[in-house]
């Protein structure tokens, strides 16, 4: 049995969701999702524009309370507390910064340090070519273009290697060297635990297991 294969058993991640809404104000985005996630599934999350998409990966990440409902993870069988669920999570997606003043390695260090984690500078390197900015690690992220930051996002969700990947639109702005990067991070995640896609477009929708449709 590999090492890989043995970490996978011994890193068993579920995410329940139950009558799970949200609106704002008088604007109801969605109401009443159930649904299970267990390691290895991929879901997709699709609906029009103004749906839920990204509030919904919002709510799940903890960054929005739901108006209803909950949202449960557990671990190896055990529940996880609600204020220690960012130490299993990353998150990709179109409304988290990066620091233009800093250089891709600095980033990197300073959101290691935000998360509490004592990395190595052999870890960081590694995690800097896992995105194929091996080259580019010194430079100026002010300098990169929007596919080398959505590169260098995928970095910082991967420090602390979640057993849940929370991706809004993981395909913007990359190229066919960008989109081999993140499909191969995708196919690796079934190993160590969940991934959640939310889009519209049938190449990232493509890789779920089960879609989830929120105009639906």
């Amino acid at each position: 049995m590999t090492n890989k294969l043995v970490k996978a058993i011994e890193r068993k991640f579920q995410v329940k969701v139950t009558n799970l809404g949200k609106h704002f104000a008088q604007m109801l985005l969605f109401k009443n999702l159930n649904f299970n996630v267990n390691h290895g599934d991929i879901l997709a999350i699709t609906g029009w524009n103004g749906s839920g998409k990204s509030t919904l990966l919002r709510v799940l990440a903890g960054l929005i309370k739901a108006s209803a409902g909950r949202v449960d993870m557990f671990m190896n069988d055990q529940l996880v507390p609600a204020e220690m669920r960012r130490l299993y999570l990353g998150m990709v997606a179109p409304a988290l910064s990066l620091y233009l003043e800093l250089t891709a390695r600095e980033n990197l260090i300073f959101f290691s340090r935000v998360r509490g984690l004592k990395l190595n500078r052999t870890t960081i390197e590694e995690i800097i070519g896992r995105v194929g900015l091996k080259d580019r690690g010194d430079d100026i992220c002010g300098t990169y273009s929007s596919g080398m930051l959505q590169r260098l996002k995928f970095a910082q969700a991967l420090l602390h290697q979640p057993p849940l990947l929370l991706l809004d639109e993981p395909f913007s702005n990359l190229d066919r060297k960008g989109i081999k990067i993140v499909e191969d991070i995708i196919s690796k995640q079934r190993l160590s635990g969940i991934t959640i896609i939310a889009s519209n477009e049938k190449r990232e929708v493509d890789y779920a297991d089960r879609v989830i449709n929120l105009s639906a």
